[in-house]
């Protein structure tokens, strides 16, 4: 396990940064709150293992120090993963972080939830909400508009101006993960 170079962690904030925005600095400066003896100046950090990056607790890491690299599954939360072509893709384990510091959020009705879950797009009709400001690429976090429950996130398709005069079989978000994945893919978590 070992710190992002700046390649690397550039391309980890700016994935962030589309979902998070200025809240990114939320992430960054988080005090972490884990282990014997937690102190205001432990925060939380990104490390590389393997291809993946895990958001963990710097008290963390330095017990995490004993054990070999090659022993060494997992550590903290792992938020998303570089493919071999050396783009970052995060996963559906960054929902937590991504939903407490969403810029942009999508409440989807009841109806839609479970066709999300599955795997498709958020279109017109299922959505119950969308917060303004919502531009085309941007990244949006999909939340249940019953219980105010995070389901996973996407790109925004149309803006929020736009979804307003669509039609109802219209994609407003496209699909990049969602909970239902821990199911569906639960070998490959």
């Amino acid at each position: 396990m070992r710190a992002l170079d700046e390649k690397e962690t550039t391309a980890v904030f700016e994935k962030l940064f589309k979902f998070t925005g200025k809240n990114l600095k939320n992430i960054v400066e988080k005090a972490s709150q884990e282990g014997p003896d937690p102190s205001p100046e432990s925060r939380y950090c990104f490390r590389l293992q393997k291809n993946k990056v895990y958001y963990v607790s710097e008290s963390v890491v330095k017990r995490a120090t004993n054990i070999s690299r090659d022993r060494l599954i997992s550590l903290g939360t792992c938020i998303g993963k570089f493919t071999k072509g050396g783009s970052f893709h995060l996963t559906v384990q960054a929902l937590g972080l991504l939903a407490d510091n969403a810029r942009h959020k999508v409440w989807v009705k009841p109806t839609s939830e479970m066709s999300f879950l599955y795997g498709n797009h958020v279109l017109k009709g299922g959505v119950g909400r969308i917060t303004e400001g919502v531009a085309p690429g941007d990244g949006v976090v999909v939340f249940s508009i019953a219980g105010d429950v995070p389901l996973g996130f996407g790109v925004a398709a149309k803006g929020t101006q736009e979804c307003r005069r669509l039609d109802p079989n219209g994609i407003v978000v496209l699909h990049q993960a969602d909970v239902g994945e821990y199911l569906r893919m639960e070998d490959d978590l």
